[in-house]
């Protein structure tokens, strides 16, 4: 088991739990803790599937641009092609 724990040790930890709290509490406290862990894993899925994005976006050079946008080098908002400007930051555009 991770970190050298043993069954007998899992064991006393939980009976200390047990005489701590006591059996009505117990099971709640399970609970929450449960709830916790899966919305830190849902938040991490999340926050990962959003950097995936990032990566994935155009104007990252991760995929073509078609042949009438302009993408912005400061904040990589696409823009029509004869935009002089950003639209987004007022950055001006190459030509």
């Amino acid at each position: 088991m991770p970190f050298r724990i043993e069954f007998t040790d899992i064991i006393l930890i939980l009976l200390a739990a047990l005489i701590l709290f006591g059996p009505k509490r117990l099971p709640e406290i399970g609970h929450s803790l449960g709830k916790a862990i899966s919305e830190f894993r849902q938040g991490v899925r999340e926050m990962t599937g959003s950097f995936r994005e990032k990566a994935t976006r155009p104007g990252t050079g991760a995929t073509s641009a078609p042949a009438d946008t302009v993408y912005c080098s400061q904040c990589g908002m696409a823009n029509v092609s004869d935009a002089k400007f950003c639209n987004k930051c007022g950055v001006r555009l190459a030509a």
